[in-house]
Formats: structure tokens, sequence, C-alpha cells
């Protein structure tokens, strides 16, 4: 088993648990013919990554927070951005919601599927974009092993000075 497919199951694990716990069920898996369709509304294709998890653990609600958010809304939500004033880049999928206008997305773009952070309440558009994870793969370890900032009881939020990296590519993708 490689390291992606630990991760996945890893993942399915602690979405599984966390939902019985929660009294609930996890959302259905995608088929890959969802995914296709979803593809061809963005315009782009999904990381490997990203698109296992819905194929592979659910139609979103797992994760940190309040989790992923469900294939249709992550569209949506790009079809919102990229028609407002905030010149949402072509590729950035929004995939969780942080609560505060906050928007965790994954630049479907990047080789890593490196996560960004939208946080309008910055101000300007450039200043509204950081860089989170190096990768898609590198930011859900950090919410399995509970060593994000945004995770309960993380010492990075307590022991690190968080400034936000900016996200450099932003003008180059609006």
């Amino acid at each position: 088993m490689n390291e992606t497919e630990q991760l996945l199951e890893q993942v399915a694990v602690r979405a599984r648990n966390s939902a019985q716990g929660h009294g609930k069920s996890l959302p259905a898996v995608l088929g890959t013919e969802e995914i296709a369709r979803a593809e061809g509304i963005l315009g782009f294709a999904l990381p490997p990554l990203l698109a296992a998890l819905y194929t592979r653990v659910g139609d979103g609600g797992f994760g940190p927070e309040c989790g992923l958010l469900s294939l249709y809304d992550a569209v949506s939500s790009y079809g919102a951005g990229r028609s407002s004033a905030w010149r949402w880049p072509e590729g950035v999928l929004p995939i969780a919601d942080f609560g505060c206008s906050v928007s965790v997305c994954v630049d479907c773009r990047s080789d890593t599927a490196q996560v960004l952070l939208f946080d309008p309440g910055l101000g300007e558009p450039e200043l509204a974009w950081s860089i989170d994870a190096p990768s898609l793969h590198g930011w859900l370890h950090g919410w399995l092993d509970g060593t994000a900032w945004y995770c309960d009881g993380s010492a990075a939020g307590e022991e690190y000075d968080l400034e936000p990296m900016p996200w450099a590519g932003f003008r180059s993708r609006i």
C-alpha cells in the first residue's frame, strides 16, 4: 500500500468514526461520472487525491471544522467566486468553510494540490489569499495527527506566530 492509499484509509477511518460518534452516516461516495461532470463544469481536472476523497470516502461532510464541502457545493462556490468582485483565481476550488467567511481552497493547477486560505476580511483581493499548506496531502495529515493550526489542542496556534504567507500566484491566475 503506497502513502496515498494509506492516507485515504486513515481519512476514511477517521471520517467513519467521527460520523458514527455523532450518530450520522457519511454522505455516499461519488462515481467517476460525477467527478467528470464536475470537471466539465469547472473546466479543469480535480487533483487525484481530492477526486479520491470524493470517490472513496464520501461526498464531503468529513475533515476539519465543518468538513469538506460536497462536490456540488464546491462547484457552486467556485462559480459564485469567479463571478464575484473578488477576482477569484482560475483553478482554485473551495473545499471547506472555516467560518467568518474564510474558505479553504485547493489550487487544482498546482502539482501538489496546494491548499490556500481565502479571507475577505483582510481587505483587497491580493491580501485575501494565503498559503495554508504546500499540499493537500500535508493538510490532511495535519488534520489527522492534530498538529494543524485549526485543530483543537494543537500547539501550532499558540506556540507559533502564524503570520499568513501571501500566495504569490494570485495575480497570474485572475
